[in-house]
């Protein structure tokens, strides 16, 4: 059962990365300032992908493991990494000085990763 609510997580993840550039390339587009519906929908993001992320090392833990997994979590984990690099940034700069190009990069990023750790695995980024 974790297991299969770890790799269903993967839809909800990507839905919200798309989310997240999406309004990043609107607010870029429209020339509007930084906001809180960014911040909101990156934290989603950020949290699904942390949510994914804890599925999967219990799924781990649970002793399902073999050799093709290091391909998969290695990416795993950097894109983890990076999800929450991003928020960092944001956080640290100065509220006249954010912008959504790090939200966009880094979302891109971070699907790239979760996409190369999938395929690692031998599955298909959507279906079964």
């Amino acid at each position: 059962m974790i297991l299969n609510a770890h790799s269903g997580l993967r839809y909800l993840v990507m839905i919200a990365g798309l989310v997240v550039i999406g309004y990043a390339l609107y607010g870029m587009a429209t020339g509007r300032p930084y906001d809180k519906t960014m911040r909101i929908t990156s934290a989603v993001f950020t949290g699904l992908v942390d949510l994914t992320a804890l599925l999967g090392l219990v799924t781990l833990f649970s002793g399902t493991f073999y050799p093709a997994l290091t391909g998969h979590i290695t990416p795993m984990v950097l894109a983890v990494v990076v999800a929450h690099v991003i928020s960092r940034v944001m956080k640290r700069r100065p509220e006249d000085e954010r912008t959504y190009a790090p939200h966009l990069v880094g979302t891109l990023v971070v699907l790239g990763l979760i996409a190369v750790g999938i395929m690692a695995i031998g599955r298909p980024l959507v279906g079964s």
